[in-house]
């Protein structure tokens, strides 16, 4: 009896070792206030720059937080836009070419999660208030990376409600 009671606590005491050492040093793990939380108000930022930028209506202010990069992806619709010039030029005929008003933006419920030292996931909504009636709103998920110029969008899917 006494041996079953031995092998039982051995056999919990390896699996609970094994447990904990694969899912790594606690120690190690970043809280909301440590270095994550730093890059999650960091983060939050970029994203407020944009929405300032967007409502003075500077469309190159507001595209300095996605990577200037061919790599950039951009979803919108059904639409696909590779690269930092291709999804800038979405904006221009969208927002900025005459008889389009660009509103006021607004993001909101902003959800930061940051996945490792470089990267991070945000989901957010977004609502333009425009001068001629019904506001466009929708959804966001971004991808962001740490780049030696700092936090950017590295992709960008956005829906608009129906």
């Amino acid at each position: 009896m006494r041996n079953a009671f031995v092998l039982d606590w051995l056999f919990s005491f390896s699996f609970c070792l094994i447990v904990l050492l694969a899912s790594g040093d606690p120690a190690s793990a970043q809280d909301v206030q440590g270095t994550y939380g730093n890059d999650v108000k960091t983060i939050e930022r970029v994203l407020r720059k944009q929405q300032e930028a967007w409502n003075r209506h500077d469309l190159e202010g507001f595209m300095a937080g996605y990577w200037n990069s061919t790599e950039l992806t951009f979803f919108s619709g059904s639409k696909e836009h590779n690269g930092w010039q291709a999804t800038m030029d979405r904006y221009l005929t969208v927002y900025g070419s005459p008889g389009h008003e660009m509103g006021q933006l607004e993001f909101s419920g902003l959800r930061v999660e940051v996945l490792s030292q470089d990267s991070a996931f945000v989901r957010g909504s977004w609502k333009l208030t425009m001068s001629h009636g019904k506001p466009p709103q929708g959804l966001f998920t971004l991808v962001l990376r740490k780049l030696p110029e700092g936090w950017k969008i590295v992709h960008d899917h956005t829906s608009a409600a129906e």
